[in-house]
């Protein structure tokens, strides 16, 4: 008798690994946006090259008017209540 695999675990497995596939599309496109080349070639190297098209990103150099050299790597969060005049 051969042994079962269990296939809610293989179940679940997958279920990471697509969460792990659609955020490294997600970050992957923010950081091409932020550098300046817009969302559509960071999405695209998130979705074919998966964790690895973050890493594609974080090499690939920010063009001189892009978010990513105004305002630095992370940009700070705005104020919710924008202060009266």
């Amino acid at each position: 008798m051969s042994p079962m695999i269990p296939t809610a675990a293989l179940g679940i497995t997958a279920l990471w690994l697509t969460y792990l596939w659609l955020g490294s599309a997600i970050v992957a496109s923010w950081l091409s946006r932020r550098k300046g080349y817009g969302e559509r070639p960071g999405l695209a190297a998130g979705l074919l090259l998966s964790a690895l098209g973050v890493v594609v990103w974080l090499v690939v150099p920010a063009k001189k008017e892009s978010a990513w050299k105004r305002e630095g790597a992370i940009p700070k969060r705005r104020s919710r209540h924008p202060k009266a005049r």
